[in-house]
């Protein structure tokens, strides 16, 4: 494998995509059975896998091939220029004995942390790559926790009978004793500065891995394989250049707490494409530190390209934040299909994370059974689903103040949505200068704006069951531009205006 333009240079609405360069491995060749790798299912191939690996480092890299079989695995840890290729028919299954995870210092949910070493674990590394059509399996559910309402009352019963604690209010059930404590001990020593990981050695049940964690690295390919069934999210990388991850499989359980599919987070340079999302949160993701830590870091998520993504089940479909303090910019998304997400484009953060997003362009994508928003833009997150709401007391603007701005979306289609556009921005720091154009849904509600500045939706065909069409509160400088095919089968107003600082509102029914 040899570096090589990935993505040609791009210009969108003044700004261009640079080159995406992937990675350089030497033509050598390793297979894990030759380092006594046994594919039973039952033997434990760490030593075999890292002593594969370390062979290819000390040859100066290569290939180590994975052959089709059931491997069982404690965490690997990477190296420079090497391909990780896993045949058709390999299954990588990654240990239950959380003993054999060591603790690490990482980053969890946009701040500095001390983790379980992710099952695919690299650091300051160059020129990596997982390749092949084979499955790693992170055996997520000897970590994750499970909130009862996601469950029906047979398979809660089961979970029950299969061990395990409930909290006080039996609403939420933890694999141990030791995981359910851990949570507000290891907060205590977060919250203390502490980040020895002796001192989180108790806890190291709560401490669940991310399936992948590439820190600080550059030059990346993620290309075939499937990830799968992670303890907390499938893919991270964070910090890192030249990101490439094209034609993989992304699964967890529905119902995964805090099973995101992938996080871009604080990366560059990145092209995400021809790739399928099935997970139990955020789907394709992007960050760059939360609040203090994520200001002070200060590497923004941007230059990335994402195109012809499936997504099958996700609280978004492509969503960014909420941990979005380094800022986000430079995204362009385009060719996507989300089938049954929460919610399809999902923009969210709130007061105290700081951070700026903007230069956005997103274009063709195409949505269906959406459970919630086709498009939400919602700056009042708390970090619980379905919480929190646009207020009317404006806050002073600081350095904590979130900032969105400078969007271009066109091109959407959904058929059946809650709620076709949702703005919730903040008072002191609206919505500004985002173009919707070509939308066309149907869905109970149409289009409800809260806190938004020269905003345009031209050529919007809706259909709602619910409401006036379109609902403006406190919004200026808002131009509606051919909506003649626009109406509500409850018959009220095609537009209605709230608010006494709304103003400037311009509606052209023939462009």
């Amino acid at each position: 494998m040899t570096s090589s333009q990935v993505e040609r240079s791009e210009t969108h609405n003044g700004w261009t995509m640079p080159e995406v360069l992937l990675p350089e491995i030497p033509d050598r060749l390793f297979r894990i059975t030759d380092f006594g790798a046994v594919g039973d299912g039952h033997t434990d191939n760490t030593q075999a896998f890292q002593q594969a690996i370390q062979a290819c480092s000390e040859a100066g890299g290569g290939r180590v091939v994975i052959p089709a079989g059931l491997w069982l695995t404690g965490p690997l840890k990477l190296v420079s220029r090497l391909e990780l290729h896993a045949e058709a028919g390999a299954l990588i299954m990654f240990t239950k004995e959380f003993a054999k995870y060591p603790l690490v210092m990482s980053s969890f949910e946009g701040i500095p942390s001390v983790r379980c070493q992710s099952p695919l674990d690299a650091e300051g590394l160059e020129h990596i790559a997982i390749t092949g059509e084979g499955v790693f399996d992170g055996n997520g559910e000897a970590w994750r926790p499970i909130k009862r309402w996601k469950m029906t009352a047979l398979q809660w019963e089961s979970l029950l009978q299969s061990g395990g604690v409930t909290d006080a209010e039996g609403e939420f059930w933890w694999p141990s004793v030791a995981a359910m404590n851990g949570r507000v001990q290891t907060e205590k020593l977060v919250q203390e500065g502490i980040h020895d990981p002796l001192a989180y050695e108790a806890y190291r049940a709560y401490l669940r891995p991310n399936l992948l964690s590439f820190r600080r690295c550059k030059h990346i390919l993620l290309d075939g394989p499937t990830f799968q069934n992670s303890a907390a999210w499938c893919l991270h990388p964070w910090a890192s250049e030249h990101v490439t991850i094209r034609n993989v499989t992304v699964r967890n359980p529905w119902f995964a707490q805090n099973g995101d599919g992938l996080d871009l987070d604080s990366c560059r340079y990145a092209v995400i494409e021809n790739c399928k999302f099935d997970v139990g949160d955020d789907a394709i993701c992007m960050k760059s530190g939360k609040d203090e830590a994520g200001r002070q870091l200060g590497i923004p998520c941007e230059y990335v390209t994402i195109r012809n993504c499936i997504v099958y089940h996700g609280h978004g479909g492509f969503v960014i934040g909420s941990e979005m303090s380094g800022g986000v910019r430079r995204i362009h998304v385009s060719d996507c299909t989300f089938i049954g997400t929460d919610i399809g484009l999902r923009f969210k953060s709130a007061r105290g994370r700081g951070g700026v997003v903007e230069e956005i362009a997103i274009s063709r994508i195409r949505m269906t059974n959406i459970a919630g928003e086709a498009i939400s833009f919602h700056l009042f997150y708390e970090g619980i689903e379905g919480s929190g709401s646009a207020k009317e007391d404006a806050f002073p603007v600081t350095e904590g103040t979130p900032v969105f701005r400078n969007m271009t979306i066109a091109n959407v289609t959904c058929t059946g949505a809650q709620t076709a556009l949702i703005v919730n921005g903040l008072p002191e720091m609206p919505l500004e200068n985002v173009r919707i154009s070509n939308f066309h849904a149907t869905s109970e509600r149409g289009v409800i704006a809260h806190y938004a500045k020269d905003l345009l939706l031209d050529c919007l065909k809706l259909q709602t069951n619910v409401g006036p069409v379109i609902k403006l509160h406190q919004c200026q400088n808002v131009e509606l531009i051919e909506l003649g095919q626009c109406n509500s089968a409850s018959g009220e107003s095609m537009l209605v205006v709230t608010g006494a600082d709304s103003k400037d509102i311009r509606y052209d029914q023939k462009k």
